[in-house]
Parts: structure tokens; sequence; C-alpha cells
């Protein structure tokens, strides 16, 4: 086989410009089956019912990782950096393109309510029978594996895990200008070409150089900036409220024996936790709001009614809460009942605290992950944590300034107020 296709081909992006395909195996992974079911799972999940522009796809979104990782590489190979072990470019590209594979519809939700793992999933897809392992094992025998061992984080070279899987990778790199663009913020933007320059190849990892530390800063102030203004943006966490409590009823429906009248063969197996590599390839966002579409009209009031509220966006209205007051949320859980409403599903409270989520951490562990820290480069080989020189970065590591909010549907709570409490009638602004 060719190590380069005859011609480049070369796909429009609005936030690359173009990503460019010289490799056949690249090429031929991006025609399975597999991947180009990505076209149908929305990147950012529900957030398009907050910024009606976020509907791009988990396939652009991997082809611009690609595209990052393609580019980091050249620049290695351009500028002759021998600690860059060339002989690893095919399994870094193929791990980059590969790495969102496993994503199911609305996945972060999904993975809630059925305890699914996306990553275990793209890696049976990668070592599974399908079109995406035969082509990788066309092109080398053992391909799947090492690709495999990558997205687990286990590879021996740690230097093409952290392309993929770092606290500076292609992939955080690519969403947050993507879903900058997408969203139509501006939080996002930091200067990718500068901090492309200053990557270095260095002792088995990959580092900065000391002169692009404020390229990084940018980067990590971006990413602090979106997921508090487009992550965790309290409309887009009730539209998740309202989705996994969608998932739940069904669940809990499927296993009390109910009858749907609508239950396509996929859903059924993932509410038995029975899901085959097939079958989970079917599964995809246009399959998931069908099933909605049809259980709007299902015989169980609450599910019927959940997937009203999902499909119009008539969501949970949400309010502030200073600490969680347990004692109040038992007693309205109780007057919820009062009114006809399971708490179950119509009453939750949430804090984006609550998710693993950091700007940036200068420890290696992380969560049980090992994600070593940014290091900084100078002139005489040294290596310094990036906080330890950054005061920008220090104020924001490991920073956290979640808010507690209660959700539930006014609409249901306004009709019956008077039969609420005073206390609550104030707190709720009934």
């Amino acid at each position: 086989m060719s190590r380069e296709l005859e011609e480049e081909k070369v796909f429009k992006d609005p936030v690359h410009h173009s990503v460019f395909v010289q490799d056949p195996t690249v090429w031929k992974l991006i025609n399975t089956p597999e991947f180009q079911r990505l076209r149908r799972i929305r990147q950012l999940g529900t957030s398009y019912l907050t910024f009606h522009g976020a509907e791009h796809s988990r396939f652009s979104h991997s082809l611009g990782v690609y595209e990052i990782t393609r580019k980091i590489i050249s620049q290695f190979e351009r500028n002759g950096f021998v600690e860059w072990p060339q002989e690893e470019r095919l399994v870094s590209l193929c791990a980059a393109l590969l790495h969102d594979v496993g994503h199911g519809p609305f996945s972060h939700s999904l993975e809630q309510v059925f305890g699914t793992d996306h990553e275990k999933w793209t890696c049976d897809i990668i070592l599974g029978d399908t079109e995406v392992n035969r082509v990788l094992r066309e092109a080398q025998e053992g391909l799947p594996e090492r690709i495999s061992s990558v997205i687990c984080k286990t590879y021996e070279r740690p230097i093409v895990v952290s392309l993929v899987s770092s606290q500076m990778d292609a992939d955080r790199m690519d969403y947050l200008l993507r879903d900058s663009y997408f969203t139509g913020v501006h939080y996002g933007a930091f200067d990718l070409g500068r901090i492309l320059r200053v990557l270095r190849p260095y002792k088995g990892n990959i580092v900065v150089k000391e002169s692009g530390m404020h390229a990084v800063e940018a980067y990590l102030m971006s990413r602090y900036q979106m997921y508090w203004q487009v992550y965790f943006h309290p409309v887009t966490r009730s539209s998740e409220i309202v989705l996994r409590s969608i998932f739940k009823r069904a669940r809990a429906l499927h296993d009390s024996g109910y009858k749907f009248g609508f239950l396509l063969p996929p859903l059924r197996s993932l509410f038995d936790g029975t899901l085959t590599v097939r079958e989970y390839l079917e599964l995809d966002e246009a399959m998931v709001q069908t099933a909605f579409g049809q259980w709007k009209h299902e015989q169980d009031p609450i599910l019927s009614d959940l997937c009203r509220r999902f499909l119009n966006r008539d969501l949970y209205k949400y309010i502030p809460m200073a600490s969680r007051d347990e004692s109040w949320l038992a007693e309205l859980r109780d007057e919820w009942r009062r009114i006809g409403l399971d708490p179950d599903y119509y009453l939750e409270v949430d804090t984006p605290t609550d998710l693993p989520y950091d700007v940036y951490k200068p420890e290696t562990k992380q969560g049980g992950e090992d994600k070593p820290p940014i290091l900084l480069l100078d002139d005489k080989g040294g290596l310094t944590e990036i906080s330890a020189k950054s005061e920008i970065i220090r104020s924001i590591a490991g920073l956290q300034r979640g808010k507690y909010h209660v959700y539930y549907p006014e609409d249901r709570v306004r009709e019956q107020a008077r039969k609420l409490s005073p206390l609550t009638r104030e707190r709720l602004y009934l």
C-alpha cells in the first residue's frame, strides 16, 4: 500500500479552514459506517436548545482533532525534533480521528442513566467486528490494539497519549474553538497557531517552550470561560435534566414490565443492559428523538409529558440556592407528592461542582487519571510546571464556583401553588 494518497483529500472546515488527508488509512477510516455515524450525533448534546447554532457533530469535531494532531506532528517533523518518534505518526493520527467513535446519542446523559462509557465503547468498536477494525488490520497487524491502548491511556509511549488526552491536547483545543464558533460566543478564542509553534517533544512528553506561556494562559482562560458561560449554562442544565428524566422513566417502565407502543430493538437492549456493538452503532440521535416523538403518545403520563417538554423546549424553571438545604428539600419532595408531582422526575437540585471539571491542575493524578501537568521548557533544557511561573494560571487552578439550582416545571407547580406552604411559595417566587 502506498504511504500517501495519489491526490490529497481536503475538507473545508469553518474552524481550521481546511482539513488535509494524505494517508490512505485515514481516508478509509473516515469512510467507514462507524465513523460516518458521528454525523448523526451532536457534539454539544442538548446545548442546541440554549445556543441555536450548536448543531455541529462529533464527525466535524473528530476531523478537527485529527487536523490539529496532524499539524503538531508535521511541525515536529519539519523542525527535525529527534525526540518525536516518527514511526508513531499513523497510530497518533488514527487515535485522534477515532477518539470519539464510541459516543452515543446525547452521550453524557445516556452514560449517567445507563452506566455506559464512551471510551470503552470506542475500544470495543476499534477491536470488534467492524469496518474500522478491518481497515486498521489491513494497514498494519496489531494496529487496532495499539490505538485502543492510546484511547485507554495505557500505550507504552506517553507522548502519543498526550496528543489526544492531556491537559492541553488536540481534543480540548478543537472543541473549545469549534464550540465557541457554533454557539456564537467568543470565550473560546485563543491563538492556536502560536500554541502549535511552541510545543516541543522532550524526554518522552510534550512540553511548551517558555516563551509560549502567555498563549497557554489564554487557552486555559478560554476553557474557564467556556465552561461557565456555555457548558454549565443553566438552561442547558435544565434540558439535560429533562432528558435524563426521560431515560430514567423509560427504563423504570421497561423494568416494571410496561408495554411500550413503540420501542425499537436497540433501545430495548439498552434498557436490558445487553447492547452489542452492532446494536450500539445503530443508536443515534435521530432514533432517540423519533422514540421521543412516539413516546409523547404513550399511556404513561410522566413519560408522555417529559417527551413533550423536551421536544417543544418546555424546560424546567430554575432558582438559585445559597446552599443545599436538605430539610427544605425533603419538605419540598413531600409537597410535590401532595400536589400530584413525582419528585423523582419533576424536582432536581443541580450544581456543576458535582462534575469532575477543573480548568487546570498542577498535580499529575486527577480523579484517578494520569494527566501530567503543563511543563515549560527554558533555554537551558530545564522544566518548570506552568503555574509556578504564571500568576494567572495559579489563580484559576482548581477553582470551582458552582451554584446550587432547584429545577422544577413552573407551569405544573403554579397550577397547584395554593396547596403549597407559604415558605415554598416565597422561595419559588410563586
